[in-house]
């Protein structure tokens, strides 16, 4: 190629790219796929955007609440972003009173900060998304496909009567693809639930400390269980309804309920229960998914005079036992399994496994114990190493493996580095890779933009691919 044709089509390559990239002035954007906004009216942290109660949607802004009539900007205890929130006025998983952003299809990672409150529920896209974060400025984040070219997000309860409020939003687009990856979806109560900060929380559920043994490089983790609840709320009101929208073959569902059904408040008879059961099975089975019914644990007291710990008749057992069996679904026997590594430990190392003056419900170390035993029984493909500095540990014979196999050859060919998505041609769609990730943080996801290996993104990546265009292997 001539020397002047090379530099014509090294500043075309350029220039798509700035066209693409920078009309970003801080109110519309486009090429970029990660966004941080700081909710409130008060400063706006470095590096977000700064969003009011006031703030509509429009198209050519690209963000905006959909009705700012509903909406109050508050103080919040915080410092940063988390120091000032806004407040939804009008909330539930079908309300139109959303925080609207506009993005490309694909698979998103959005992380929430609460800001004030006391106990508060995210939706977007019509369902539940994280149930019941607890407490001022509570952090958590989620997957999520979006198919439809815009996210649609509300704080939502929660506990009646409280304010559901936002302090920030980070979003970070994962893949091109919208689907999600491999997900274990988790239904259960306050001894399954999560508990806020999550990672300093006292008090644990199992599903919260599952992570601790299940690599989330393979699986995502939703917990969808809350405290208080019965077999009948969580089909009704709407914590199912979130699994259904996403759950697909590949993926789990495991349930466990039974100790709030139980209770004569809940007006909850042993058949009734586990016809409730039966309905969720049923459907959630028939996505292709893998269904695994869990009989909840005993209490740390469930000891006879010999010193065995034993609750099998508790919690409406029998029937969830059967009704695995007859659904021809896999039954993880938690109420034994964890009654056998309690006779072995003996009645005061169970008792500190429980919070203090509470014989029900787990502690982080106890959370963690029946976590690890959720996780051999399960047999998972893939895990991580079991967690030290636990209380009291366990012996495991399960293997916990750290990295997949591959069956993949290591190719020893020649490649271009230049060839960003590897289908060995620097054309415009490495272009576009560029500028979907310019001046991001590199990850190992977008490493293989960052061409000359000096942290950043920038426009010495960009000249780079300019000129190798249109180089073939």
């Amino acid at each position: 190629m001539h020397k002047w044709k090379k530099f014509s089509v090294t500043m075309s390559a350029i220039a798509a790219f700035t066209a693409m990239s920078f009309n970003i002035s801080g109110t519309s954007f486009s090429a970029t796929t990660d966004y941080k906004f700081d909710f409130g009216g008060g400063g706006v942290q470095s590096g977000y955007i700064g969003t009011s109660a006031s703030t509509a949607y429009s198209k050519s802004l690209g963000y905006g609440f959909n009705t700012p009539a509903n909406m109050k900007n508050v103080t919040a205890s915080g410092t940063g972003a988390a120091s000032d929130a806004v407040q939804f006025l009008t909330y539930g998983t079908k309300s139109t009173n959303t925080f609207n952003v506009d993005l490309s299809n694909g698979l998103y990672e959005v992380k929430v900060t609460l800001g004030n409150t006391s106990r508060a529920s995210v939706a977007a896209e019509g369902v539940f998304q994280i149930i019941n974060m607890t407490g001022n400025n509570a952090v958590d984040k989620f997957q999520i496909p979006i198919t439809d070219g815009q996210l649609n997000l509300l704080i939502t309860e929660g506990k009646a009567g409280t304010a559901f409020t936002l302090s920030a939003l980070e979003i970070k687009k994962l893949s091109d693809n919208p689907a999600t990856n491999r997900t274990i979806y988790i239904g259960g109560d306050s001894t399954v639930c999560n508990y806020y900060p999550l990672d300093t929380s006292v008090q644990a559920g199992w599903g919260q400390m599952l992570p601790k043994y299940v690599s989330t490089d393979h699986f995502q983790i939703r917990n969808m269980a809350s405290g208080g609840q019965i077999a009948r709320g969580f089909r009704d009101d709407g914590q199912f309804e979130a699994i259904m929208k996403y759950l697909k073959p590949g993926d789990y569902f495991i349930i466990q309920l039974g100790i709030n059904d139980t209770n004569a408040k809940n007006n909850t008879t042993e058949a009734q229960f586990k016809e409730i059961m039966r309905d969720m099975v049923v459907k959630a089975k028939a996505t292709g998914a893998t269904v695994v019914l869990s009989t909840p644990q005993g209490r740390a007291t469930d000891f006879n005079v010999s010193n065995v710990h034993t609750a099998v008749g508790r919690w409406y057992r029998a029937s969830t036992m059967a009704l695995a069996k007859e659904e021809n679904v896999q039954l993880l026997d938690l109420n034994v399994l964890s009654s056998t590594y309690f006779t072995s430990i003996g009645p005061d190392a169970t008792l500190a496994l429980y919070m203090s003056g509470d014989t029900l419900h787990p502690n982080r170390a106890g959370a963690t114990q029946l976590a690890r035993i959720v996780y051999e029984s399960l047999k998972l493909p893939i895990g991580s190493p079991t967690p030290t500095n636990t209380s009291t540990k366990a012996p495991t014979n399960t293997p916990l493996l750290t990295k997949a196999p591959s069956n993949t050859p290591t190719s020893t060919a020649k490649t271009l580095v230049e060839d960003i998505n590897g289908d060995r041609v620097v054309n415009m769609a490495d272009v576009i890779m560029l500028a979907r990730n310019f001046n991001a943080q590199v990850t190992d996801s977008t490493r293989s933009c960052d061409l000359n290996s000096d942290g950043v993104i920038n426009m010495s990546d960009v000249i780079k691919v300019a000129l190798k265009f249109n180089t073939s292997m």
